[in-house]
């Protein structure tokens, strides 16, 4: 299947720098170089500013905003987006090296390639670990020259096959002689030089400027023309004071007529013109560590002479006669090259012809080829990151340890009088990252899971915490529910992912029917209707089996509903529709590829099956289910939730890692409910297993939770356990343990349910 959304993350036009123009130009040649390939930015925005985007901005990110960063990852997954491309320079990132990004690039759960537009050669330590994280996270590493593969192998330790040298892409322009362009721009009868980007201090204009005498010794009738505007951090902090001392540079060696300053940000369009106009083109830059040029790069495939210091870019493209290469700070060198150039016609043109032929491959529609090759590997062939560790060569799992005690010190540490925080640093709640509806309504099933028979009732204001907050997540003006907000109570969003509203219409179904206070049952009742409809035009299936997991007890509670009943049975045909559309017999599943909270999917089928009494719906969740935990079990019997790594392959097996408590707790529940369609003990025991993943029988052999405090660890990397214990691992945790416990008093005789039985001759 081919790729069919991809997200450029970078600066965008009309922004002024190189980095936007280049994210812009990348964007539209990816967007037209495959049929039906749907692209869009994600475009940086520097503090204090504002730009008029494009449509094709789909969001944008104030760069000191964390809270932009967060939303802008929440969009991209709830997109369905197959693959993010980011366009990583160190400046254009709020934190410290640039550190914000991290919290965007960490939170995805579909590939990145990541162009890297200056790779340090002396990096420090917090530009060191920004780029060790943007490179772990990364699928690919996109450089523009062979320098910024060898760096990246020899200070950064990236393998080869991770990287991939794609050249700055070029117009596709005509080979043309300047007189006509001369002409239209006010320059006939002249020896035209040009300069073309952003003033600062590090382009070297300067020593261009000196080096003019000399050549107006040669050449009377040169001019040299400097096209650009002031950079613009460089006006916030000293206004035009840079581009004032260049104009005075220029009195003093009395060449006024031969020295243009041109104060614009032009156009692609404009920019061809007065580049077709030049004679020579020079980029005199003072530093060497500059891995990437976007004016070399254009000015060479337009076929024209360039003259430039050896800086990293330079070097590579200008190598073997190319170009002409002068030493850093040389104004007599600079001089006598230029001069030789001008006065030398045959030589011009030769060198002219060569750049143009060797260009044609640095086109944008063949650079956006080599990028989409570039994704489709990322995309197809990611492979697991490490192999688990080795375990003793038996087929069974080990016996599950003991059940614990069920311990919510953890879960009231991570609440105040808001609701329950999204994250945390170890144990320590992290109020930078404020409160989601998805973990609060979490926490309210969860409150309803513990007024079961035989468990300890949450606190009732505690349960009435989690209620408000999803009463002020509603957002009744478009009746969808909110999901992030911010530690200072403000809403991120008007509306959140389709999920989100499902998860917590499911919060409120429970709520209605198993809630300990009638008044709050008689609130989550009104909700429930209110916030149903809007799931009928959902395309998400995650979203309709939520739906399907609250409307169990919501109809249970309500059986007077005729709409909800009607919903229950639209929205479980559409599942049973997304199944039958995908289903193989090698691919049992309602998706092309496998994501989170897989295993709710079945669940919603059975328990909407046993509810309504279809057996065609029970006999699609126990199908699904066995084929799910098929790939979630290991050779040794551990039980293996699906990784995020995961997130985005099509009809793969499931990778190993990151592994999240959210999986296991779906698994749990899952299980569960096919052990009451089915009366078959295989259920309890893989009930079982994943619950041991929690309790250490997993692949790294790391118990997750803390059994005094009832926190839970994040999940498994490759190497480790992820110490930080946030909102969604400890409720995670607190649900699989009240399912576990339940199927645990079964056994005992503790509680008497009767689960329904479907005779298989009766079974679509």
């Amino acid at each position: 299947m081919p790729l069919r959304r991809i997200a450029v993350i970078g600066n965008s036009l009309p922004r002024r720098c190189g980095i936007a123009t280049f994210t812009t130009d990348l964007q539209r040649a990816i967007a037209t170089s495959r049929p039906g390939l749907e692209t869009c930015i994600v475009a940086m925005t520097d503090h204090g500013q504002s730009y008029a985007y494009p449509s094709s901005v789909a969001v944008q990110v104030r760069d000191d905003r964390v809270d932009d960063y967060l939303r802008a990852a929440n969009f991209l997954n709830a997109g369905r987006f197959d693959l993010v491309c980011l366009q990583h320079e160190f400046g254009i990132f709020g934190g410290a090296a640039g550190a914000n990004i991290l919290e965007l690039v960490s939170r995805l759960t579909m590939p990145v390639v990541t162009t890297l537009h200056t790779v340090l050669a002396n990096p420090k330590p917090d530009q060191l670990d920004v780029m060790r994280h943007i490179v772990e996270a990364s699928s690919k590493i996109v450089v523009m020259a062979e320098k910024g593969r060898a760096l990246l192998r020899d200070v950064y330790r990236v393998p080869d096959d991770k990287i991939e040298i794609i050249a700055h892409g070029i117009p596709d322009f005509p080979f043309v002689e300047s007189d006509a362009a001369k002409a239209r721009l006010g320059f006939a009868g002249r020896s035209v030089i040009l300069t073309f980007g952003l003033l600062s201090p590090s382009k070297g204009i300067e020593d261009m400027i000196d080096a003019m005498p000399a050549i107006l010794r040669q050449r009377a009738d040169a001019v040299y023309v400097v096209l650009g505007a002031t950079h613009p951090n460089l006006v916030r902090d000293q206004g035009e004071a840079y581009r004032e001392s260049l104009v005075a540079r220029v009195r003093e060696l009395g060449v006024e007529n031969h020295v243009v300053f041109l104060d614009h940000f032009v156009d692609q369009a404009t920019l061809l013109e007065f580049i077709s106009m030049s004679d020579v083109y020079v980029t005199p830059y003072l530093n060497e560590a500059q891995m990437t040029s976007g004016t070399l790069a254009y000015s060479f495939g337009l076929g024209k002479p360039v003259v430039s210091t050896p800086y990293w870019h330079a070097l590579e493209l200008l190598a073997d006669g190319r170009g002409v290469l002068v030493p850093f700070g040389d104004s007599q060198a600079i001089g006598a090259e230029i001069a030789a150039l001008l006065t030398d016609d045959a030589r011009r043109l030769k060198m002219r012809q060569r750049a143009y032929a060797e260009s044609r491959s640095m086109t944008w529609e063949r650079v956006a080829e080599r990028y989409v090759t570039a994704f489709e590997a990322a995309w197809r062939s990611r492979l697991p990151r490490v192999v688990a560790r080795p375990r003793p060569d038996a087929i069974t799992p080990p016996p599950m340890p003991a059940v614990p005690a069920m311990r919510t010190a953890h879960l009231l540490a991570m609440c105040d009088d808001t609701g329950l925080f999204q994250h945390a640093l170890h144990c320590v709640p992290d109020r930078a990252h404020g409160y989601c509806v998805d973990d609060n309504a979490r926490a309210l099933l969860l409150a309803c899971a513990l007024n079961q028979p035989g468990e300890q009732p949450l606190p009732d204001v505690l349960t009435s915490r989690f209620a408000a907050f999803v009463q002020h997540a509603w957002n009744r003006d478009i009746r969808r529910f909110r999901n992030f907000m911010g530690f200072n109570r403000t809403w991120l969003e008007d509306k959140g992912s389709e999920d989100s509203h499902g998860r917590t219409v499911w919060a409120l179904g429970a709520c209605a029917r198993k809630d300990a206070s009638a008044s709050r049952r008689a609130w989550a009742t009104a909700l429930f209707a209110e916030a149903l409809p809007a799931v009928e035009a959902f395309a998400s299936p995650r979203a309709l089996a939520f739906t399907l997991l609250g409307l169990e007890d919501y109809c249970a509670a309500i059986p007077t509903d005729g709409r909800a009943a009607r919903v229950r049975r639209a929205l479980a045909e559409r599942l049973m529709s997304s199944l039958r559309a995908v289903e193989t017999p090698d691919w049992r599943w309602f998706e092309e590829g496998l994501a989170y909270d897989n295993a709710r999917l079945s669940q919603a089928l059975l328990v909407t099956g046993m509810a309504t009494r279809t057996p065609g719906q029970v006999d699609a969740g126990l199908r699904t289910l066995r084929w799910l935990m098929a790939r979630q079990t290991t050779a040794t019997g551990l039980f293996r939730p699906v990784g995020t790594a995961s997130f985005g392959d099509l009809r793969q097996p499931p990778r190993a890692f990151d592994q999240q408590p959210v999986e296991a707790a779906a698994t749990i529940a899952a299980c569960a409910a096919a052990w009451r369609a089915d009366d078959d003990a295989d259920w309890k025991t893989m009930a079982s297993t994943a619950f041991a993943w929690f309790l250490g029988a997993n692949d790294l052999s790391i118990a997750l939770v803390d059994p005094e405090t009832g926190g839970c660890r994040d999940g498994l990397h490759p190497d480790r356990a992820n110490e930080n214990r946030g909102g969604e691992s400890v409720v995670s945790w607190l649900l699989g343990l009240a399912d576990i416990r339940q199927l645990q008093r079964v056994d005992t005789g503790a509680t008497n349910p009767v689960p329904l039985r479907i005779p298989l001759s009766s079974r679509a």
